[in-house]
């Protein structure tokens, strides 16, 4: 699902509301997310999963091309830890996997 399936599902489920309005909304709920993990905050939303921010220390990587060793700088990466509800919902009735 892209953002604006997102929104057409919204609109549909809450035909009272403006199309511009949701739109609004989940701009809004998509950059505060965005915001609050650039202030290296964590974003848990119960029963969907936990967003945070993982640092990757900097190392000498290879430039596949040609070989030749290259440093590759320290670098912050967004990280989402699957909520148990979300998890057991994706599980259920798939042939009883693993889960992972």
């Amino acid at each position: 699902m892209i953002k604006s399936e997102l929104i057409l599902k919204l609109a549909e489920t809450n035909p009272h509301l403006y199309q511009r309005d949701i739109e609004r909304i989940v701009a809004t709920v998509f950059g505060e997310i965005a915001a609050a993990l650039a202030r290296g905050d964590r974003v848990e939303l119960r029963g969907f999963g936990a967003f945070s921010v993982k640092q990757r220390p900097a190392r000498i990587g290879r430039n596949p091309r040609t070989g030749d060793a290259v440093q590759v700088a320290e670098k912050f990466v967004p990280f989402f830890k699957t909520g148990k509800e979300l998890r057991e919902r994706l599980n259920t009735g798939r042939g009883g996997g693993s889960g992972d």
